[in-house]
């Protein structure tokens, strides 16, 4: 029985579609969890100075875990040790063991400096806390300064399992990291303050550890210490990581000015910046993480292999699906907004005037939702292709137009009468303070909008393949988000009545019913129409992938048959 059940926790799962649901349902449970740890900090805080504070000390630890991506990003390791494996299991071990040495290496060197440098660069990413707010976050971000450490390398051998295919142990890392810092807050908080909190985060961070350790074991590929570090497969990694590692530095730079500009606005921007932004991730976890992270291995391996229509083909599949998904998630997050927020953060001391900023926030950040998850794919695709210097090109560009657009419209709506009507007509906040945090995801959106433009015409000028293969199935989603959300809000404007909206249950059954309506009529629409993306996900389902045969893995010596 334990073996059988290791087994399934260990089986390979070959098909995209198949794989890219496991890895959604597991983030759909993480989420859940994420929504969970949020509501308990909302609760238990509102938005103000101390979940400034707590959100603010992972800005420094976010940007070194992006910096331990030069080492462990599956995007460029994935590729090279797929053509090792060529050369036999004990080439593939020896790059393994180098990697993770110098990555050991480098991340304690750096870790280490930035345990000295924490009270510097504290005052620079939050320029309006107070002194004492400011050593707070020191002693936070100090503790967090493990977290880097421990993800990095769970990250690095998460590429053994995803190049095995064992993506089940893969999709259940992000649970235990939300239930680790659940942990933290139930447990940890009540005796030891703020940095409970902190100490809960890295429980989870080597909980995702440790649960990949036994199948990492099982194929053989258990990291070793080892003094020969350097040759050009590590050569390759740099080269091939260092252009992606730095596009996901400017992302956190990019968070980090607006952190800083939001410290400035006033206490409790950081917190609904942040509630607000961790609520907009939701979809991008759960449909552009999960279908890119599933479809770079089949990417990968059809261009190493030559394969370049499969390659394409792979890639428009991919697309199609995000956009599916996407949609709809971005119609009903903008317009159920406060009710999302007021279920999942409305408690304790998170009042009604924090639920509309924290709403309207989300509201701007969801119009970016599609154009996040196609970042995230294109971007793989790029890397799939070894073509990384052009999307670093683009993030760099984006990320200053975002971080213009944030310096340049905050100046103009403290300033400017007339995009008050903005915040008056579309958003409805005008009579609550500290409404230009509003501005900081405006900015964040057209700046992810202008990232999955450029690349979209990037890649079809490379490839010459995405003009007109996916109009018609764009066309029928499009039109089918439009029946969703006129619907939804049509049936929330006829029904408000008929619900208490002053109560939990009230305000969860108001928008379930209007979302529901509108997602009926979404897939019947889809349905009648002949979408063909619908009828994947249905073929996807019907085939059970969770009942599938465990395979075991391949025995490396007569002793273990």
């Amino acid at each position: 029985m334990v073996r059988k059940i290791l087994l399934s926790f260990n089986r390979e799962i070959s098909g995209v579609h198949q794989a890219a649901l496991l890895i959604g349902l597991s983030s759909i449970v993480a989420k859940v969890l994420a929504l969970y740890r949020d509501r308990l900090l909302a609760g238990t805080f509102g938005a103000g100075e101390e979940l400034d504070i707590y959100f603010a000390a992972f800005r420094v630890p976010d940007f070194l875990y992006a910096v331990s991506l030069i080492l462990s990003t599956n995007a460029a390791i994935l590729p090279i040790f797929m053509r090792r494996e060529s050369r036999g299991h004990d080439a593939v071990r020896s790059f393994v063991a180098r990697i993770s040495t110098l990555f050991i290496f480098v991340m304690v060197l750096v870790i280490g400096a930035a345990y000295f440098l924490m009270p510097f660069v504290s005052s620079l990413i939050t320029p309006g806390f107070s002194a004492v707010n400011l050593d707070k976050l020191v002693v936070l971000s100090r503790i967090l300064l493990l977290s880097p450490l421990l993800l990095g390398f769970s990250a690095l051998i998460s590429n053994i399992l995803q190049a095995h295919n064992r993506f089940f142990i893969y999709a259940l890392s992000p649970v235990l990291y939300n239930a680790g810092i659940i942990a933290g807050i139930l447990f940890f908080y009540p005796s030891m303050g703020l940095s409970g909190l902190t100490w809960g985060v890295i429980l989870g961070a080597l909980l995702h550890l440790l649960v990949q350790v036994p199948s990492v074991v099982s194929v053989g590929l258990m990291p070793r210490p080892t003094l020969a570090v350097f040759g050009k497969d590590i050569l390759e990694v740099l080269r091939f990581s260092t252009p992606r590692s730095i596009g996901i530095g400017l992302n956190q730079l990019v968070l980090t000015v607006l952190t800083a500009i939001a410290s400035a606005i006033g206490a409790g921007s950081i917190a609904v910046f942040q509630f607000s932004y961790n609520l907009f991730s939701i979809p991008l976890g759960v449909i552009g993480l999960s279908y890119s992270v599933a479809a770079f291995p089949a990417m990968t391996r059809s261009f190493v292999d030559g394969k370049k229509d499969e390659f394409i083909k792979n890639v428009v599949n991919s697309l199609r699906h995000i956009i599916f998904w996407s949609l709809p998630f971005v119609v009903l997050f903008i317009v159920l907004r406060a009710h999302i927020v007021r279920v999942v953060l409305g408690a304790g001391a998170f009042g009604w005037a924090d639920t509309r900023l924290t709403a309207a926030a989300l509201g701007l950040f969801s119009i970016s939702i599609l154009a996040q998850g196609i970042v995230m794919l294109l971007v793989r695709a790029f890397y799939a292709a070894g073509k990384t210097v052009f999307p670093l090109i683009v993030n760099f560009i984006s990320s200053l137009v975002t971080v213009a657009i944030a310096v340049g419209v905050l100046y103009l709506f403290e300033t400017s009468h007339p995009l008050r009507v903005f915040e008056r007509v579309l958003l409805r906040v005008e009579d609550l303070g500290q409404t230009s945090v509003l501005v900081l995801a405006f900015s964040f959106s057209v700046g992810s909008v202008i990232n999955a433009a450029v690349l979209w015409l990037g890649f079809n000028s490379f490839f010459k393949t995405l003009d007109g293969i996916l109009a018609r199935s764009s066309w029928q989603n499009t039109v089918a988000s439009a029946v969703l959300g006129g619907t939804t809000y049509g049936v929330l404007k006829i029904t408000d009545k008929f619900f208490d909206l002053q109560t939990f249950w009230g305000i969860f059954a108001h928008g379930a019913i209007a979302a529901s309506a509108g997602l009926f009529l979404f897939l019947a629409y889809l349905w009648f129409s002949g979408n063909q993306e619908l009828r994947d996900i249905v073929s996807a389902v019907s085939q059970k992938f969770w009942k599938s045969e465990a395979i075991a893995p391949e025995p490396r010596s007569a002793a273990e048959i």
